[in-house]
C-alpha cells in the first residue's frame, strides 16, 4: 500500500517537525524513506570552496538525520540534490514512484500565516503523489519515536474516490490503535431566488436535505461494516462544509485529518478539490491528502468498498 516515503528537508527546525510523523508513518507501513536536501545554486560565480563546504555540510547533516532514523530500525536513504527546491522535489517524487511525500508546511523561510510556504505550494500543484501536510507554526521541540494517532478524522461525501483514503485511515488506525471517526456532512442545497423562500420551496429543500441524509447514513453504515477497524461515524447538515468540518477537528481534538484529493466531482485537471484546498490553506491539523487518481486497488477490492456506482450526494472535495 504504501512502500516509499519522500522526505524533503532544508536543514531547518520547522522542517523537521516532519520527522515523528516520518517514524509513525515508516513504522505502520514499513516503508523505505528517502530523505532528501536541495541546494540551490542560485549565484552562477559561487566559490569552488565555498560550495565543497555547503555540499560537505548537507550531506552531513542528511548523514545525521538518517543515522538518527535509523535507530528506530528504519531503513532510510539519503539523496543531495543541485538547482531549484520545488522542482527537483516534483522531479525526484516522479521517478522514484514515491507513495507518499511528507511536506513540512514552512522550512526555512519565515512563517506568514497561509497554510503553507510558496515552494509547498509549487510542489502540491505539480505532484501527484498522496502528501501528508505537517503544521509548522509550533515547532516540536523533542525528537521522539512515541507520536501515535490518537483520533483521525475521514471526511467523507459519499463518492467513488473516498476508498483510497478509508485504506489509509484504518492501516493507520490498526497501526495505532486509533479511533477513527467517518464524517458525512449533507450540505443545505442553495436556489436561485430574488424573493423570500415560499412555503413550497421550504418543503422542496426540506425533502431534499432528508433524502441526502437518508442516503448518507446508508453510506456511512457500509463503510462502517466493510472496514477492518470499528470506526464511530457522525453525519451532519450544514451550508459550510469545510467550516464544519473545522468544527469537528476542532471538537474532536483530531491528530490527522485523511482526505482524498478529489471529491464526487473534482475535475482530474485540477490536482485538489475546493475542500481539499481549503484545508491545504486554512486548515489547522496535520492533513493526509490520499491521491484518488489512480487504478482501483486490491485493497479497495478487499475491503468491498463501491468505487464504480457513488452515491451523488451534494459537496465536492
Amino acid at each position: 500500500m504504501l512502500d516509499h516515503i519522500l522526505v524533503p528537508l532544508d536543514g531547518s527546525s520547522l522542517a523537521e517537525c516532519v520527522l515523528p510523523h516520518v517514524i509513525a508513518i515508516a513504522k505502520a507501513f514499513n516503508a523505505q524513506i528517502t530523505l532528501v536536501h536541495v541546494l540551490n545554486h542560485a549565484l552562477p560565480k559561487q566559490d569552488p570552496l565555498d560550495w565543497y563546504l555547503k555540499r560537505s555540510a548537507a550531506t552531513l547533516y542528511l548523514s545525521t538525520i538518517q543515522t538518527r532514523l535509523e535507530a528506530y530500525q528504519l531503513s532510510v536513504e539519503i539523496n543531495l540534490l543541485e538547482g531549484n527546491a520545488a522542482e527537483k522535489i516534483i522531479e525526484l517524487a516522479a521517478s522514484t514512484q514515491t507513495d507518499l511525500l511528507i511536506l513540512s508546511g514552512y522550512g526555512e523561510t519565515t512563517v506568514d500565516g497561509d497554510g503553507v510556504s510558496s515552494i509547498v505550494q509549487k510542489i502540491l500543484q505539480r505532484v501527484r503523489t498522496s502528501t501528508l501536510i505537517i503544521r509548522t507554526c509550533q515547532p516540536d521541540t523533542v525528537f521522539a519515536d512515541d507520536l501515535r494517532y490518537q483520533r483521525l478524522l475521514v471526511p467523507l461525501d459519499g463518492s467513488q474516490r473516498a476508498g483510497s483514503a478509508l485504506i489509509m485511515a484504518a492501516a493507520l488506525a490498526e497501526a495505532y490503535h486509533s479511533e477513527l471517526l467517518l464524517v458525512h456532512v449533507v450540505s443545505k442545497p442553495e436556489m436561485a431566488r430574488h424573493m423570500p423562500l415560499n412555503q413550497e420551496d421550504t418543503d422542496l429543500l426540506n425533502r431534499f436535505i432528508e433524502r441526502n441524509q437518508e442516503e448518507g447514513n446508508k453510506y456511512l453504515e457500509q463503510m462502517h461494516d466493510h472496514l477492518p477497524v470499528h470506526p464511530k461515524t457522525r453525519l451532519l447538515v450544514s451550508d459550510n462544509v469545510a467550516a464544519t468540518l473545522q468544527t469537528v477537528s476542532e471538537q474532536e481534538q483530531i491528530d490527522l485529518m485523511v482526505l482524498s484529493a478529489h471529491g464526487y466531482s473534482g475535475e482530474a485537471r485540477w490536482p485538489y478539490g475546493s475542500i481539499t484546498n481549503r484545508f491545504i490553506t486554512n486548515g489547522t491539523t496535520p492533513l493526509l491528502i490520499v491521491q484518488d487518481l489512480q487504478v482501483e486497488s486490491p485493497e479497495t477490492a478487499r475491503l468491498g468498498i463501491e468505487t464504480r456506482q457513488p452515491l451523488r450526494l451534494t459537496y465536492d472535495r
